[in-house]
């Protein structure tokens, strides 16, 4: 599946035009940088590589691990990817902007939004869950849903 980049070149190009519109060498600098460093986290680089609903949702079934929905630019997925750490791999992540199927999956369990991040348990699923909920769970193997989220 694709990796979506738009998002991080929008990034990058505000990065260009505060460079190029501020007076002086340090703040230009200063401006673009933060505008790069942003681009990195809302890339695609900062997510494990998404699989299709399809797919997320066989590997979930033969391996017990949660399925995480999540969309480029969503601040509470980079929060909730940030904190898992590298703990984030042992998770199977579907971009729903790059996956028609993965978006329905999330409607259906939401009520109709396409709110993210979603995750999809063998015995349940979580909306915004607590990071460290998620981080405990993935250190621990799958077990009951429980109460992790926030919606």
């Amino acid at each position: 599946m694709g990796r979506s980049w738009w998002f991080a070149g929008l990034m990058l190009v505000a990065g260009v035009l505060v460079g190029v519109t501020r007076d002086g060498v340090v703040p230009s600098v200063l401006g673009f940088a933060a505008f790069a460093v942003l681009a990195v986290l809302f890339s695609p680089l900062a997510f494990p590589r998404s699989l299709s609903a399809e797919q997320a949702r066989a590997r979930s079934a033969r391996d017990g691990r949660p399925v995480v929905y999540w969309r480029p630019g969503c601040t509470y997925c980079l929060r909730l990817r940030l904190r898992l750490g590298r703990r984030a791999r042992r998770a199977h992540w579907v971009d729903i902007w790059r996956d028609p199927e993965g978006a329905a999956a999330v409607r259906a369990v939401t009520g109709g939004d396409e709110t993210v991040p979603t995750v999809v348990l063998p015995d349940g699923a979580v909306v915004n869950p607590d990071p460290a909920w998620l981080r405990a769970r993935l250190a621990a193997g799958t077990g009951a849903a429980g109460t992790g989220g926030r919606g």
